[in-house]
This record gives structure tokens, C-alpha cells and sequence, in this order.
């Protein structure tokens, strides 16, 4: 026993003294590295190296994400071009339109332009009305203005938005009036295709974007596309202003007559101001003295909405 302690002893003296060198070698060691590397920067050269060796490795760490943001913002780039694309196509489209309808108005206009300086004007008088009430059903289609009688508001003078034909007075109180829309079905108004001076007339469905021609024969010449415009006749509706464009013609084999719709120009149920005007009679394109309008226009003048 006394040995086996003896020997225990001499083993734990014995390693002290070589660890203790040991880390006195080390400390005298990380020393003169610190110093040599305070002088000459072999850190920064071994860290610079180590970054260029690791950068393989981030960039095969990062592909994956990378290529899915990509993926992504090229599908959504991918979108917006056809987006965008769409957007350009159908605002060419309107332009189109827009300049079809001009050439059209002013081949219809090419007559009277010799005579402009001479004619009287059109419109005399002009009063801008507020919509306080809309009503669309089936049935009825009437705007409430907040123009009446005190304001000089009359029967059947013709209401009117910045892109064509709204409607008619029908009903005149003291300080407000009511408007048949052109889409109401007890309303017909005189219209004439500008591409080939084809007269009808316009009738409304119920709908307020639709007006529907049933006096055309099945083998008029009218197709989708056509610009309406008021032919002047009716008593009511001065000639030449925008009324609708045709969206749909159906011939029947066995009918008399085609089925023919049209969407208004104007903003029927959207509009929230109207413009009502008055004519000089004796203006060429006054309303001629015959009335077309329906039974539903001819209400006592003394009405009040």
C-alpha cells in the first residue's frame, strides 16, 4: 500500500512541472504571434483567404433562395408585362374608336361647314343640375335633378352627360324635376346610324346599359359597331348627338325584322351632374316639330317629382 501511494505521488509531481511548461511554451508562442501579426497582419491575409475559400460554398448555400426570388420576380415581372400589354391593346382600341367616331362625325358635318359662319347657333341656353336620386328597375328608369321651375327647367328639354344622350325632362316641380332615362322601356327616341344615315329608333330595355332598335328589317345594314347618333326628328332631340353604339345584331331566317341592341354612350346610372339645353329653332340641326316620343313623356308640365 505504502508503494502504490509512493508511486502516486511521484506520478502527480511529476506531470506538474511538464504542464506547467507546456503552457509556458504556449503563452510565450501566442506572444510572438500577436506581435507578429500586430507587425505584418498575417491575420488579415489568412481571414482575407479563408473568405475566397468560403465564398463557393455560400454561393452553393444561397442558390436555392436565390433561385426561387428570381423565379419569382420573373413571374411577377412576367404578369405586369401582360398586364400592361392588355392595358395598351385595349386603350389602342379605344383610340381607334375614338377616331373612327370622329372621321364619322365630321363626314357627316362636311356639308354644313361652308355654312358654319352662317348658321345661328345650336344651343341657347345651358343649365348645369345636381343628381339627387337615381331610380333603375325593370320597370322605371328616372333620375331626380335639383333643377325645377325656379330655375327655368321645362318639360322635355333634353338632359345630357359629357358623353352623350342621358334623357328628357318628363316631370317639373318648383325646385326639382324628374329625367326619363333613354334606357327606361317607355322611352323611344329617333337615332341614325353615322355610317350610312339609316334611320330608327331606340327604345329602352329595362337596362340601363342596353337600348334595343326593333324597327330595323332583317336585312338592314347595320352591324356592331355602328355609332347612333339623334337623327333630329321627335321634336325633342337635336340631330347629330351621341346616343349609342351597337353591340349586337341577330337575324332570324323566319323574322321580319332584326334584333338589334346598342349600349348607351352616356353615364346612365354613374353620373352624378347632368347638363340640360335648350335649341335655337331655326338652327338646321334643331329637333323637327313631330313627336316620336312615348306616352310616358307627354305627363302634365305641372307634375312634381
Amino acid at each position: 500500500m505504502a508503494g502504490f501511494a509512493a508511486a502516486g505521488r511521484r506520478t502527480h509531481y511529476g506531470r506538474t512541472p511538464a504542464a506547467g511548461l507546456r503552457f509556458f511554451v504556449y503563452a510565450v508562442i501566442s506572444i510572438l504571434l500577436m506581435y507578429t501579426d500586430e507587425r505584418r497582419g498575417w491575420s488579415d491575409s489568412l481571414r482575407y483567404g479563408l473568405q475566397g475559400a468560403a465564398y463557393p460554398v455560400q454561393m452553393v448555400v444561397s442558390s436555392p433562395q436565390r433561385f426561387w426570388h428570381w423565379l419569382r420576380e420573373s413571374s411577377a415581372t412576367r404578369a405586369r408585362l401582360k398586364e400592361e400589354n392588355a392595358r395598351l391593346t385595349e386603350t389602342g382600341r379605344d383610340l381607334q374608336l375614338a377616331q373612327l367616331r370622329m372621321a364619322a362625325l365630321e363626314a357627316e358635318n362636311r356639308q354644313l361647314r361652308e355654312l358654319h359662319t352662317a348658321l345661328p347657333p345650336l344651343v341657347t341656353k345651358r343649365l348645369l343640375a345636381e343628381v339627387i336620386s337615381i331610380e333603375t328597375n325593370p320597370l322605371r328608369q328616372r333620375l331626380i335633378i335639383n333643377k325645377g321651375r325656379a330655375d327655368g327647367v321645362h318639360r322635355n328639354q333634353v338632359a345630357v352627360d359629357g358623353y352623350g344622350i342621358v334623357g328628357q325632362v318628363t316631370k317639373v316641380g318648383p325646385w326639382s324635376s324628374e329625367v326619363i332615362l333613354i334606357s327606361d322601356p317607355e322611352h323611344a327616341l329617333p337615332v341614325q346610324v353615322v355610317r350610312n344615315q339609316l334611320r330608327s329608333v331606340a327604345e329602352g330595355s329595362g337596362r340601363s346599359g342596353e337600348l334595343v332598335l326593333p324597327f330595323l328589317a332583317v336585312n338592314s345594314d347595320v352591324k356592331a359597331g355602328d355609332l347612333l347618333v339623334t337623327s333630329g326628328l321627335g321634336g325633342v332631340f337635336p340631330a347629330g348627338y351621341p346616343v349609342a353604339k351597337v353591340t349586337g345584331v341577330v337575324r332570324e331566317p323566319d323574322q321580319l325584322v332584326a334584333q338589334v341592341r346598342a349600349a348607351p354612350l352616356a353615364r346612365l346610372t354613374d353620373t352624378r351632374e347632368v347638363l340640360l339645353i335648350e335649341f335655337n329653332a331655326t338652327n338646321p340641326a334643331a329637333p323637327a316639330a313631330e313627336a316620336l316620343i312615348s306616352g310616358a313623356v307627354n305627363a302634365p308640365a305641372d307634375d312634381t317629382p
